[in-house]
């Protein structure tokens, strides 16, 4: 007897079918469908993150070995190759932007935690990441004069370690400009790396009461106005009080910040950390930019578990989809991790799902133990194999 759904299946089961639905009359994603339902085009491209298929043949061969349980994931039939390529193409991938955001609240809401300092202001990181292209497949991505490329631009939250804030643009968009269109909270701290550096966008998060912490310029002409005493017994190697002389630096901001220079063992070299922040301690400030390796190691996770450097698609709409697809299923995953006993790491949670997708199991009970053997069920016939 049967008493779960398959694994993949409960994991579907996360997404509000009627929450979905409005999804779709909003964005009009249906228009003109003949059969194919946006809700089987969504499970077929979760489908494709999470069993890491390579292509549409894969996607498609693969629901159809499970054509049995596809009931299950509210399917009546699994696509065609030329069916999902179409929808590929044709779809609005903002639908899945929106899908990732409602994602996110529900996750936030279900796992709550906070990050690992002692004050109560929310920390974000702000980094970027690069996927490279085929010019030829993607001509619409052009980079240079002989690669293309997009950019994952991602505004992490340190409460669970999610992605608060994702853009997308084509590989040419500088990391600055998308920052300067970032709404963020009063009382915020963010940290981010010196591609960042911009002494405008210093000056207005100044003046709005954000907070930053990032590194500084080697060009950067200042004059010391104020030095601190830097704690002892401590990696932090000076903490002074600064503003810019060069006149069109302290027009951009003339606000006085503060550069604290830390000793970092590791990799034997001195960091310059830039920051407005003048009331936290000196090692704080340093542990939050260190902190900011969480970005780092959250791209890291996503190229490494899921499907997003090499496509199923050459379109730019079907890249979208995909790269907003391989982002939901990083929540289902990040979330699944949070409410986990086991203590799973993250790729070793993506390849044990990958191989029990269509297992029944209680998801709950299997993430807490996935190495439990369910007892076999009585069989009321005995099978005989017919060894003569």
């Amino acid at each position: 007897m049967v008493r779960h759904a398959s694994l993949f299946s409960q994991i579907v089961g996360f997404f509000d079918r009627n929450q979905f639905a409005r999804l779709v009359s909003n964005h009009d994603a249906e228009r003109n469908a003949k059969g194919f339902k946006c809700w089987d085009h969504f499970v077929s491209m979760l489908f494709c993150q999470i069993a890491q298929a390579k292509s549409l043949r894969e996607i498609s061969g693969g629901l159809a070995s499970a054509n049995g349980k596809l009931r299950h994931l509210g399917m009546k039939q699994p696509p065609s190759k030329s069916t999902l390529s179409y929808a590929n193409q044709k779809r609005p991938w903002e639908m899945y932007r929106s899908l990732f955001y409602e994602t996110l609240v529900k996750c936030q809401a279900l796992a709550p935690t906070r990050h690992k300092f002692r004050f109560k202001n929310k920390l974000l990181s702000l980094d970027s990441s690069t996927i490279s292209l085929c010019l030829g497949l993607f001509p619409w991505a052009k980079f240079r004069r002989t690669k293309g490329a997009v950019k994952l631009h991602l505004l992490l939250d340190h409460d669970g370690y999610l992605p608060s804030f994702v853009h997308i643009t084509t590989g040419g968009t500088h990391d600055v400009t998308v920052a300067r269109n970032l709404n963020i909270a009063p009382e915020s701290i963010v940290a981010m790396d010196r591609a960042y550096n911009d002494y405008k966008l210093f000056c207005r998060w100044t003046e709005d009461h954000v907070h930053f912490v990032t590194r500084t310029k080697n060009n950067a002409a200042y004059r010391v106005v104020a030095t601190r005493a830097a704690p002892k017994n401590r990696n932090i190697i000076s903490d002074e009080e600064i503003e810019f002389t060069d006149k069109k630096s302290y027009e951009k901001c003339p606000h006085r910040l503060r550069k604290i220079v830390v000793f970092d063992k590791d990799n034997d070299r001195h960091i310059e950390l830039l920051t407005n922040h003048m009331t936290f301690g000196a090692t704080t400030v340093a542990a939050i930019y260190k902190d900011r390796w969480q970005i780092e190691l959250f791209f890291k996770a996503i190229k490494q578990n899921l499907r997003i450097k090499t496509f199923v698609g050459t379109a730019e709409n079907a890249l979208m989809i995909q790269i907003w697809t391989a982002l939901i299923a990083m929540l289902i995953i990040k979330f699944l991790q949070a409410k986990s006993k086991f203590g799973w790491s993250l790729s070793n949670l993506v390849a044990f799902l990958r191989w029990n997708l269509f297992t029944h199991r209680d998801l709950w009970a299997w993430i807490d133990q996935p190495y439990d053997v369910l007892p076999l069920e009585p069989m009321s016939v005995q099978l005989m194999l017919p060894f003569t």
